[in-house]
C-alpha cells in the first residue's frame, strides 16, 4: 500500500523532467497549479546528447507539412521565450541565429539538395541555393569538393544542457516541486487518473497527470492498455571536439549534409564547443556508444570538413530520442480523464520546448488545446481510442 506524501493533492504531476516535463511543469506553475516534477535527475535525459539544432527549415521532411507548422510557430516564440527563461533564471541559454548551411558533396547529393530546396520554397520557407564556391566563401574550412548547398539564416541553435538546467532553476523558483525518484505507476480511481505512486511507494495525488518520459513514456505501471503513448526510443550517438583558439573561427553557422544516405551535422557553440551528430539506429533502450557509432560519424564528417581531425575529441554519448508512428508529438489528453501526454517529439524536442509548454499549460488550465497543437492528440493513434471517446 502506498504512502500519500501531502494530504493536499497537487493540481499537476509531471512525469519525467527532461526539457518537455520541465518546460510543461514550468508554464503550469506560472498559471498557479500546484505542480510537482517526478524524475530522479531533472535536466538528463536526452537534453545531454541533443545538438540543440533549431532548425524548422533544414528538418522539412516530405509528407510533414502539418509538423513543419507547429515547428514555425514555436521557432517564432523562440527569441522571447529564451529571454525569458534567461530573466527568470539567470542563466544563459547559449541561443544563437547563425543560420545552416546543408551542402552536397557529388551529384546525387546536389540533386537531392534541389528538390529540397523545392520542398522548402513550396513549403514558403526561406533558403537560398549556393554554388560550392559560395558555399566555401561563407565556411572557408568547407571540403574543396563541395558542390553546392542550402543556405537557411532562418535555422538558429541552443545549447539543450543550459536550456535544461535553467528550466529546473525556473520551475524551482515558481514553486515546482522535485521529487527525485522514478515514478512506479499511475494511480486510476473510478475510471480517471488519481496520481502516481514513486519508486519508494509514496503516493502523490492529483487531478492531473502528465506523462512526459520521452521514449520511456509507455513504460509505466498502471496505464490502461489504450492509453499507453505509442512511442519507441531511437537511438543517437554524438560526437564533442574543442575548437582551440587558435584554431578559431573554425565554423560560423551550423553544417549538415547527406553522406552515404546518412545525415550529419556540425554544430558549433560559442564556447568553443563542436558537436556531431548524429546516428538514428532501432536498437531499443541501449545506450551504448559503438566504435562504429564514432568511426561512421568522424569518417562522414571529416569528407565535409578535413579539418576536424586536428581537434581534440572530448566527449562521446549516445541517448534516446522519444520516436512516435507519424513523427510528431503526442500533446493533450488522452481517453482516460486526468492523463495527459507531452512526448513523442523525435527530432524536435528541443524546437518544440516553447510551444509544447504553451500548449500544455493551456491544456491544463482550460481542458482544450490550442488550435496549433489539436493536430498532435493522443487521439489521432489507433481505432480504440477514437471509439472510446
Amino acid at each position: 500500500m502506498s504512502r500519500l506524501s501531502s494530504k493536499v493533492p497537487y493540481d499537476v504531476v509531471v512525469v519525467g523532467g527532461g526539457i518537455i516535463g520541465l518546460v510543461t511543469a514550468w508554464r503550469a506553475a506560472q498559471r498557479g497549479l500546484r505542480t510537482a516534477v517526478v524524475d530522479p535527475a531533472p535536466g538528463g535525459g536526452a537534453a545531454q546528447v541533443a545538438a540543440g539544432m533549431l532548425a524548422a527549415v533544414t528538418e522539412l521532411h516530405y509528407g510533414e507539412e502539418t509538423l513543419l507548422a507547429l515547428n514555425l510557430a514555436s521557432a517564432a516564440r523562440y527569441p522571447a521565450f529564451a529571454a525569458e527563461l534567461t530573466e527568470a533564471s539567470g542563466e544563459e541559454l547559449g541561443y544563437r541565429s547563425c543560420g545552416t548551411l546543408s551542402v552536397a558533396l557529388d551529384a546525387d547529393d546536389r540533386a537531392h539538395l534541389r528538390e529540397v530546396h523545392a520542398l522548402q520554397e513550396r513549403s514558403g520557407l526561406s533558403s537560398e541555393w549556393l554554388s560550392g564556391r559560395e558555399c566555401r566563401r561563407l565556411e572557408p574550412m568547407l571540403a574543396p569538393g563541395v558542390r553546392g548547398g542550402l543556405r537557411a539564416d532562418d535555422d538558429h541553435q541552443i545549447d539543450p544542457r543550459r536550456l535544461a538546467k535553467a528550466l529546473v532553476i525556473a520551475c524551482e523558483r515558481a514553486g515546482a516541486e522535485f521529487h527525485r525518484q522514478w515514478a512506479d505507476r499511475v494511480t486510476v480511481v473510478r475510471d480517471r487518473t488519481a496520481g502516481v505512486v514513486l519508486a519508494d511507494g509514496t503516493g502523490l495525488v492529483a487531478d492531473q497527470v502528465v506523462l512526459a518520459g520521452g521514449s520511456r513514456s509507455g513504460l509505466l505501471a498502471g496505464l490502461p492498455e489504450d492509453v499507453v503513448p505509442p512511442v519507441r526510443p531511437v537511438k543517437g550517438q554524438v560526437l564533442r571536439l574543442r575548437v582551440p583558439a587558435a584554431y578559431a573561427p573554425f565554423l560560423q553557422r551550423t553544417v549538415r549534409a547527406v553522406v552515404r544516405g546518412s545525415d550529419v551535422y556540425l554544430v558549433p557553440r560559442e564556447n568553443g564547443e563542436l558537436v556531431i551528430g548524429a546516428t538514428s539506429e532501432e536498437q531499443g533502450y541501449d545506450t551504448t556508444v559503438t566504435a562504429g557509432g564514432v568511426y561512421e560519424l568522424l569518417r562522414d564528417a571529416h569528407e565535409l570538413i578535413p579539418g576536424i581531425t586536428e581537434l581534440p575529441l572530448v566527449e562521446t554519448i549516445a541517448g534516446l530520442r522519444p520516436g512516435s508512428p507519424d513523427n510528431g508529438p503526442l500533446l493533450g489528453p488522452t481517453v482516460l480523464p486526468g492523463l495527459l501526454l507531452a512526448t513523442g517529439h523525435y527530432r524536435n524536442g528541443v524546437l518544440l520546448t516553447p510551444v509544447t509548454g504553451d500548449a500544455m499549460a493551456h491544456v491544463l488550465t482550460t481542458g482544450e488545446l490550442p488550435e496549433e497543437a489539436r493536430p498532435f492528440t493522443p487521439k489521432r493513434f489507433g481505432a480504440r481510442q477514437e471509439q472510446t471517446v
